[in-house]
């Protein structure tokens, strides 16, 4: 019973080839492309506010120099967000379950991150491995622990996606099982059981969004303290 409550995270295949691919190009094929017209319909109108909305929101503090940045994010936060809500629906797969998708993005964005502080700012960008006013006895731990803090960034946004979306399945799975089982059982106690998971369900889809903006938005402070 616990192997098939982690099936669910088990990358699927068809013919011996990996569809996590499919998954993953998946859900740039359902955003419809903005046309030359002046008048859109409803989806793209919501789609063009909500863009503009987040950009808007994420880059205000940030000067012209991080705005290059705008388009990566952008598109990045809907296929994070694209991809977690498509992994609430019945018989899917999630690929931001997987901590080797998830380090594979956070990791080239933070290192993009470093490289430009080290090169635009380097005085600034070593200055944050040593805060202020620090006693001289105390400068070689600090600087062995803000090294050790920065290095963990990109595990820390790998692994935070992860562990909420894995978690969150989990618990719907189980109790979803639960349901099924005490129905015939006790159908008052399997009714319950079934308002809380709608609640979860509901609980998830907000997670779901949630996570998708942080990870995004660490990525931005991250580039706040290079640009």
């Amino acid at each position: 019973m616990m192997t098939s409550f982690f099936d669910q995270f088990a990358s699927p295949s068809f013919l011996g080839i990996p569809l996590i691919f499919v998954a993953v190009t998946l859900p740039w094929i359902m955003f419809p492309a903005p046309p030359a017209r002046w008048v859109n319909n409803r989806l793209i109108t919501l789609q063009t506010w909500f863009i503009n909305r987040f950009t808007n929101q994420l880059f205000t503090p940030l000067n012209v120099e991080g705005h290059k940045w705008a388009l990566l994010l952008a598109s990045l936060m809907v296929f994070l967000l694209t991809i977690n809500m498509l992994g609430l629906l019945p018989y899917t797969f999630t690929p931001t379950t997987q901590l080797s998708l998830n380090m594979g993005l956070a990791v080239p964005l933070w290192l993009a991150t470093v490289i430009i502080g080290m090169r635009n700012q380097p005085t600034i960008a070593l200055g944050h491995l040593l805060p202020e006013g620090t006693p001289i006895p105390l400068i070689p731990v600090l600087i062995i622990i803000e090294t050790i803090s920065l290095f963990i960034r990109p595990l820390a946004l790998g692994v935070r996606l992860t562990a909420n979306l894995t978690a969150g399945h989990l618990l719907i799975q189980l109790i979803a099982t639960a349901v099924f089982v005490l129905l015939p059982i006790l159908p008052t106690v399997a009714i319950f059981t079934a308002t809380i998971l709608f609640l979860l369900t509901l609980l998830e889809v907000a997670v779901a969004m949630i996570q998708a903006y942080v990870f995004v938005l660490l990525l931005s402070l991250y580039l706040q303290e290079n640009v």
